[in-house]
């Protein structure tokens, strides 16, 4: 029976990842990543070698490694749920890096810049929400819950991927998140809101970064709500050297997401080999 990706398959999908408790964000871009798919094979069925050839295909049009094996696994995914299992493929095995390319690493000076520009140009939300996702180390889809209360208490109670964890907030921090609350008036719930009163999306948060850029003198490519997470990181690995603990604060379920997060940049990478002396 040949396998086709329909709408009424997308749809199925949709509500399989739905009940595997997968985020949001997750479940669009995963669909996303099928529609891709389904587009590719321009009406011809699903079959093993065809999605080889896919695979091969978004290698050919220049997607990294990495990107590629996150569409794989949304094929994987969908296969698994419409038991096509027949159809599933193998993930591009991947060395893994020593060092974080110079030109995505955001540092302790750009970051500030990136928040008094903000203030400077009296979008408070934006340069609160920043320092907010940087002091931290949550995540862009965790930002919902900073709440007013949480601020009150000091401390963000966060339920993702079926599970929880408890983050510390900075006192400093909790201060300045009560002064702007009382200023746009939010006595409850989500700090950083629309004036509609709903939740900032992970797009417009992007978009909202990428708009300090010129002023800031901070190169787009490295701007994004993430790296702003990898900083915390970084910064926090320096100031303890413990790994399983900083696992634990970005709620990680694998030290060896965490090690990804601690690598130094290629220029850092080369100044360690330096000092090395082994050349006459």
């Amino acid at each position: 029976m040949a396998h086709e990706i329909t709408e009424e398959v997308l749809e199925a999908f949709r509500q399989y990842l739905i009940s595997e408790e997968k985020g949001k964000e997750t479940v669009e871009k995963y669909l996303r990543d099928m529609r891709a798919f389904s587009r590719w094979l321009d009406a011809r069925p699903v079959d093993k070698e065809r999605t080889i050839g896919w695979k091969e295909h978004l290698l050919e049009e220049g997607y990294s490694p990495r990107t590629v094996n996150t569409m794989l696994s949304a094929a994987n995914a969908l296969f698994g749920c419409m038991g096509w299992t027949e159809c599933r493929v193998k993930f591009l095995r991947i060395q893994h890096r020593t060092f974080r390319e110079p030109e995505r690493e955001l540092n302790r000076q750009e970051y500030f810049r990136l928040v008094r520009t903000a203030s400077a140009q009296k979008k408070e939300r934006l340069a609160l929400l920043m320092e907010t996702i940087c002091a931290t180390g949550i995540r862009v889809s965790e930002v919902k819950y900073i709440t007013v209360e949480a601020a009150k208490n000091g401390r963000a109670d966060i339920f993702l991927k079926g599970k929880v964890r408890s983050i510390l907030i900075p006192g400093k921090l909790c201060r300045k998140l009560l002064k702007y609350a009382k200023e746009v008036k939010r006595e409850r719930g989500e700090l950083f809101v629309t004036r509609k009163g709903n939740g900032l999306s992970r797009k417009q948060i992007w978009q909202e970064m990428k708009q300090l850029c010129d002023k800031a003198g901070v190169e787009t490519s490295k701007v994004f709500p993430h790296n702003l997470r990898h900083l915390f990181a970084t910064v926090y690995y320096q100031a303890s050297r413990d790994i399983v603990k900083l696992a634990d604060v970005l709620g990680h379920g694998s030290i060896e997401t965490t090690r990804i997060y601690l690598l130094s940049t290629g220029t850092e990478h080369l100044r360690q080999l330096e000092e090395l002396e082994l050349i006459l």
